[in-house]
């Protein structure tokens, strides 16, 4: 998400170099598609040697698909979508404790954000790119444009803050207060409380003659301090980091009930006893965002050597983003920013505590029900509860037909995880093949693959190193399955496997059936809770193979067959979208009712938004359901104007993925998978789409469908302009989110 040698994944290097390919060209495009239109004007006459009447004359000259005014820049819609969390944090119908939850993932996401996306932007300008892109802006332009948006973020987040949240905590009982505040008992407990945990493992590093700038680690958070000496007069600064192991951010107050300083104020307070005989002219909070990303080579030998080594390059990582405090001293802010060696657009002052992360503390308190939403718990499916009580055949509920799951509503242990229970306990079971792209410590499906492969069944385990941020994690449960004789395997340097499929071989009769899951979210069973996502049990024969033949390409060496029923990338999962627009286009050309409506997370990729655009113009209603990025601008008059495009936020992080293609007169074509409409999932990642062919299962996902594209309270509709619209700006109306808890018991 930077100058200097780090790199970033194959995905983002070649959309990058595709945006600026193909913006390189647009003004050609358009220009020739300008001129003709102007030569077919002059050209046509009515009669001998009449002119055209100026009515017929002056048509409105007709726009390039591909014209950068049709896309919306990647990197400024996502600002949009954060700008989105922001305001539920702003939004008094929220629970305040809600609020500040959100305040606190809009930080989350800032971070990540600047350590991919932004660093990348770094980097083309560092690489000498000047082009524009896509969206007719050149890397620089979006930079600035970026920083314009994060300061106003900054502004209303920390207004928000000060004059909204912490006083109406306050009301409730829970405070963080300046320590200057305290009462000289409660502040004295404080100090030493400090004096006996903290004081101890501090350490300052000076910078001066033989002492370089020390390495600041990417999101640190830190204390610059001026000092001097009383008698030389000699200045320096010097760094602190500020620990995290030892007591907590906010640091509660003994003897006041939920009320809470910030560790730095304490630290800085107290500085001179870090610099003995020193006189410390004043002190500041910092924090370096570095850029995280990283490439693997398509020819690294050794793929889970090559990402530990990568791993130990990221936190070297050039800087991107500095914060400061706003009233840090100005001679120590210019000491700091010179020795980080970063432009001045890269430097935030922050007039309040850095890294509101840490206020998601606050969200763990106990009590304070009527802060927070209800308590929510996943519910049992209906078709995998036993008469008895006990848990269902699972085999057997497959085979009676397909079954839909939708988590958080419905349980991810009762459903996915007791599916591969079941398939080690069952003797028929001969194997077991899954993939893993993130999941936790706490998940019962690693342990159940070492069980079966301790029990002689064959097992294959795909663990995808390259999963962004838990590469770490990730490596640690691959050793594990390998020292438990699981068959692990990484996957390509080149792709990240990003499907989600669980498949079962089983033996019945004189043969074997399979039986697959596919998802649109990861095996984590923490994310399960909080993430909507989807989840298709099927033993279709087609389906079957089409996952079959994915993983024996992944683990062995040949080309993958053409697929029976699945979408899969990256060799035709686009291919298969746009296929379906283009069908749902020509229906609509004939004078047949045609509608295409989608959700996902992100939409960026030209060629599908180029075909929505293609079959807005032919007639088709075009419905988009998506959480975060949009680079499809619709309204445009001739061109999107039968395209709608809504955003829905909610206390669930909306996940799921549903394509559905819909033509007068024929079954609905619905498909469900891992994939966004994004370059990096369609070309640079294994990605597994299903389609929904049992009718009961596919009216399900058209119920969440349906819902989604209807919700009023969390939903922001996308405007011509680029700008995101409430579609419900006050009071209450339909919620997706709600109405499916509400209905979840009668699945």
């Amino acid at each position: 998400m930077s100058e200097g040698t780090q790199g970033h994944p194959a995905s983002t290097i070649d959309e990058t170099a595709e945006q600026h390919t193909v913006g390189s060209e647009h003004g050609s495009h358009h220009e020739v598609a300008r001129l003709a239109a102007r030569d077919a004007a002059r050209a046509l006459v009515v009669g001998e040697g009449e002119p055209v009447p100026p009515q017929e004359a002056e048509q409105p000259e007709e726009i390039a698909l591909d014209a950068p005014e049709l896309l919306f820049s990647r990197e400024l819609s996502w600002m949009d979508f954060d700008d989105r969390v922001l305001q539920l944090a702003e939004r008094s119908r929220t629970p305040l404790l809600e609020r500040v939850k959100f305040l606190g993932i809009w930080a989350s996401n800032l971070d990540e954000f600047f350590m991919v996306r932004v660093a990348a932007l770094h980097d083309q300008v560092a690489a000498g790119i000047r082009e524009p892109g896509a969206d007719g802006r050149k890397p620089d332009e979006v930079i600035d444009g970026v920083r314009t948006r994060v300061l106003d973020q900054m502004t209303r987040a920390y207004s928000q803050l000060h004059n909204v949240l912490l006083p109406q905590l306050a009301e409730h009982n829970v405070r963080i207060v300046p320590l200057g505040s305290l009462e000289q008992e409660a502040h004295n407990r404080v100090i030493e409380r400090f004096r006996r945990q903290v004081l101890p493992v501090l350490t300052p590093l000076a910078v001066g003659v033989g002492r370089p700038f020390p390495y600041i680690s990417g999101l640190s958070l830190s204390l610059a301090a001026l000092v001097e000496d009383p008698v030389t007069r000699q200045r320096v600064i010097a760094r602190i980091k500020v620990p995290r192991e030892m007591i907590s951010r906010l640091v509660p107050v003994e003897g006041e009930d939920n009320t809470y300083v910030w560790i730095e104020e304490v630290i800085g307070e107290n500085a001179h006893l870090l610099f003995p005989g020193m006189d410390v002219l004043g002190t500041g909070t910092f924090r370096v965002t570095r850029d995280a990303d990283f490439e693997i080579s398509d020819d690294a030998d050794d793929l889970l050597q090559a990402v530990e080594t990568e791993l130990r390059h990221r936190r070297f990582g050039e800087v991107v983003r500095v914060e400061v405090n706003a009233d840090m001293l100005p001679e120590l802010r210019a000491q700091l920013i010179a020795g980080l060696e970063v432009e001045e657009r890269q430097v935030y002052d922050v007039k309040g505590p850095l890294d509101l992360r840490n206020l998601m503390q606050l969200t763990k308190l106990p009590g304070h029900k009527d802060l927070k939403d209800v308590p929510w718990s996943p519910l049992v499916p209906r078709r995998v509860r036993g008469e008895d009580g006990a848990a269902a055949d699972l085999f057997s509920v497959i085979r009676q037909g397909d079954l839909v799951v939708h988590h958080p509503y419905e349980s991810f242990g009762a459903t996915v995880e007791r599916f591969v229970e079941q398939a080690v306990d069952d003797p028929d079971v001969l194997a077991i093949k899954q993939t893993v792209y993130r999941t936790s410590d706490d998940t019962s499906l690693i342990p159940s693959l070492m069980r079966a492969a301790d029990r002689g069944k064959q097992v294959v385990c795909l663990v995808e190193l390259k999963a962004r941020f838990d590469e770490r994690a990730n490596i640690g449960w691959a050793k594990e399955l390998e020292k438990a004789g699981v068959h692990v395997v990484y996957g390509h340097p080149g792709l990240k496997t990003h499907a989600k499929a669980i498949l079962v071989v089983r033996r019945e009769g004189d043969g074997v059936r399979r039986y697959v899951h596919s998802g649109t979210g990861n095996y984590h069973p923490q994310t399960a809770r909080l993430y909507t996502d989807l989840g298709l049990f099927t033993c279709n024969e087609e389906i079957g193979a089409d996952v079959a033949d994915m993983f024996n390409v992944l683990t062995g060496f040949g080309r993958a067959p053409k697929p029976r029923r699945a979408l899969i990338a990256p060799s035709g999962l686009r291919d298969g979208i746009i296929e379906r627009i283009d069908r749902a286009s020509k229906a609509a050309s004939k004078g047949k009712q045609a509608r295409v409506r989608l959700k996902m997370n992100a939409l960026v990729d030209r060629r599908c938004i180029r075909a929505l655009y293609r079959a807005s113009q032919a007639g088709v209603q075009v419905e988009v359901n998506v959480r975060g990025v949009c680079c499809l601008r619709p309204g445009v008059p001739g061109v999107s104007d039968n395209i709608r495009v809504v955003s829905v936020l909610g206390r669930f992080l909306e996940h799921s993925r549903i394509f559905s293609f819909e033509i007068e007169g024929e079954d609905p074509d619905v498909l469900m998978g891992s994939a966004d409409l994004m370059p990096r999932n369609l070309d640079n990642r294994v990605e597994l789409v299903v389609p929904l062919i049992d009718p009961a299962a596919r009216a399900v996902v058209l119920d969440v469908l349906d819902r989604s594209l209807a919700d009023e309270e969390g939903a922001w509709e996308l405007q011509e302009d680029a700008s995101w619209k409430p579609v419900l700006a006050n009071g209450t109306g339909r919620s997706v989110q709600r109405e499916l808890m509400d209905t979840a018991s009668d699945w």
